[in-house]
């Protein structure tokens, strides 16, 4: 198990703009940065960063947190394997206690699949460098492509021999578990290796894992598939992987755009030449996943296929998709006969850019314009054109960048504007249509009001719980907790500690559980010496507390608005400079709250006393408790400058 002294470590060096940067392109807003949530569809950046607090908050999808956090929901790993990720990242020593022997198997589990594709990767790149099969039949093929032995190094290359079941048996005189090697497509059902006289590409997902493999045949057999590849896994879904991210995503970031191309050489090729913002879809139609991968980095796509008729047609496939993700899709396409790899290597890589900026072609145009070609004089396959090309249009969610295609394409097709528009908007409507119907319907887009400094809560709790009773008051204060606990109330206190102090004999008698809670675990922290800060709250094992800490700290301005819940908090300053005004009123509000509810219950008590009780000394007592409350709630509403009938 790793050891608290590490993970506060960890905690401490991490910081999430330089981690979730890793992932998506952010840019600087303000204080903050945005970007575009790389957890769910938006076409309008609602994914805010904030360098100050360390932690990150979607205002679409809500989800938020710190950097730990981000790594165990965007890669899908436990929180011991966050903190080792970011303990490599940060180059952290990771000192451990003894694992359990169930810690120790979920473990290897978990690693099981990435330790077995190490090895394969190692043993194909062994035998492509120091066998003869491999250098006399894999280098020549990649040598003869151009490739140079530090690219084929970089981009992990290898081979795979004659030999039926040479790489299983090898694994498991080294101890593989056999059953680790069929689950990644590595060893067959009958223990025979998968990939066989082939050349290798290894695949890696973001973060330069391998998670899957490619074989490609030398052979000219045509029965042979020219590729293979390993099948799905736990690790591998090749909706989700773009080959080449993790080598590009970098210069992708820093040119603001990424190519896209077909193959895994036409990748290697343009890389090694210089062009690095270069990933490949391997073939298939692009999807929604793949988008968002792109998108993670930037709205700016270019696309480049072969020039022949098959490179025509899968140029327009899937590219729908793009304009739906609110991207701006350029494409060009490479003079007949060539392919990137091989126009490249004709041309080098000065005019290979030339010709590419020089023959980019909007989609939408480029598009128009092919298929209006083929359909020559032919009224029917116009209309069929004219209805393809404006169910592109409508896919496109800006309203700005709708009527600019509506107006070129006009011409283009020697219609009236408002006759597209019209059809536009019927295709719009469809959609809209088809998505509610089937529940797929998207979010909206944050409006200017939800941004990071917001006059309103952003989150939305259960506001059935949160009316009743004091569960407004109950927040206010817990709010304060987390954003200024750890700030100095007076020379002898901090915020947290006032806070407990004062609100000490009320946590009982919270009307919302989750506000008991909070106060509860800032108050064991106290107790224990501890001044508890705000990654204390943001890291918090219990996921509700987690959660009202990160909306908490991305809306720290919600207490203006509360005025009309009887709790406006009466500052001349901003909250984030009189946080301490802020507390006691917060506190006293909650106080005096608590005193009408306790007041009034006396009074139901006192007015419906028996005579028999009127007479007894209890109810003298209580007379006398409800005089205190009387004077303590007039106290306090003078203190809060209240009125009180």
């Amino acid at each position: 198990m790793i050891t608290q002294k590490t993970i506060q470590e960890v905690m401490n060096t991490a910081r999430v703009e330089e981690v979730i940067g890793d992932f998506i392109h952010l840019r600087r807003r303000g204080v903050n940065m945005i970007g575009n949530c790389p957890f769910h569809d938006e076409k309008t950046p609602s994914f805010t960063v904030s360098p100050s607090k360390n932690i990150y908050k979607c205002f679409g999808c809500g989800k938020g947190g710190d950097s730990v956090r981000f790594i165990m929901d965007h890669e899908n790993l436990s929180y011991p394997e966050s903190i080792r990720f970011l303990a490599q990242k940060y180059r952290i020593e990771i000192e451990e206690t003894e694992n359990s022997a169930e810690q120790m198997a979920e473990k290897q589990l978990t690693d099981s699949l990435y330790i077995v594709n190490e090895f394969a990767r190692d043993y194909f790149t062994d035998v492509l460098f120091n066998r003869n099969e491999g250098r006399s039949i894999g280098m020549s093929y990649f040598k003869e492509r151009g490739f140079r032995e530090a690219t084929i190094q970089k981009f992990q290359l290898g081979y795979a021999t004659d030999e039926r079941d040479e790489l299983t048996k090898k694994a498991i005189d080294k101890k593989y578990n056999i059953e680790h090697l069929r689950l990644v497509g590595l060893t067959s059902k009958s223990d025979l290796d998968f990939f066989r006289s082939r050349v290798m590409f290894a695949i890696h997902n973001i973060s330069g894992k391998v998670i899957a493999f490619a074989g490609r045949t030398l052979s000219s057999d045509k029965k042979i598939p020219k590729y293979i590849n390993s099948p799905e896994s736990e690790i591998y879904n090749k909706r989700n992987v773009l080959y080449g991210l993790y080598f590009a995503k970098d210069s992708v970031k820093k040119q603001d755009e990424c190519i896209l191309v077909e193959g895994y050489t036409d990748v290697i090729t343009l890389h090694q030449g210089g062009i690095e913002n270069v990933v490949a879809s391997s073939g298939t139609s692009l999807t929604k996943e793949q988008i968002r991968l792109v998108k993670r980095y930037t709205n700016n796509i270019k696309i480049i296929y072969d020039g022949d008729a098959a490179g025509i047609k899968a140029a327009l496939r899937g590219l729908d998709l793009v304009l739906e993700s609110d991207m701006n899709v350029k494409l060009v396409l490479l003079p007949d006969g060539q392919d990137p790899d091989s126009y490249l290597a004709q041309v080098g890589t000065a005019n290979f850019t030339e010709f590419l900026k020089n023959n980019e072609e909007d989609f939408i145009f480029f598009k128009t314009r092919i298929l209006l070609d083929e359909t020559g004089n032919d009224p029917i396959k116009k209309s069929i054109v004219i209805r393809d090309i404006v169910s592109s249009i409508a896919k496109i969610p800006d309203t700005f960048k709708r009527a600019l295609y509506i107006r070129q394409c006009s011409g283009m097709l020697n219609l009236t504007e408002s006759m597209l528009v019209d059809e536009v908007n019927k295709n719009i409507k469809s959609d809209l249509k088809l998505k509610k119907e089937t529940g797929h319907q998207q979010p909206p887009p944050p409006s200017e009001e939800d941004s990071w400094i917001a006059t309103k809560p952003v989150f939305i709790e259960d506001q059935t719980v949160i009316t009743q009773n004091d569960g407004w008051q109950e927040k206010a204060v817990c709010s304060i907790l987390i954003n200024y606990g750890h700030k100095p109330f007076d020379e002898t206190m901090s915020v947290a500690s006032y806070i407990i102090k004062s609100a000490h004999e009320l946590i009982n008698h919270f009307d919302v559980e989750l506000y008991q809670r909070i106060l509860s675990e800032a108050g064991k922290q106290i107790d224990s010496g501890n001044l508890p800060n705000e990654s204390f709250y943001t890291a918090h094992p219990d996921e509700e507390i987690r959660g009202f800490a990160i909306n908490a700290l991305t809306s720290p301005y919600v207490y203006a608005s509360w005025d009309q819940k009887e709790m406006f908090l009466q500052t001349q300053k901003m909250p984030d400079e009189n946080f301490t005004r802020d507390a006691e009123n917060a506190v006293g509000r909650l106080q005096l709250r608590k005193s009408k509810r306790v007041i009034k219950e006396m009074e139901a008590y006192l007015q419906n006393a028996s005579e028999e009780e009127r007479e007894s000394e209890d109810f003298m007592i209580n007379i006398k408790v409800y005089q205190v409350l009387l004077k303590q709630r007039n106290e306090l509403a003078e203190k809060l400058g209240t009125v009180t009938l």
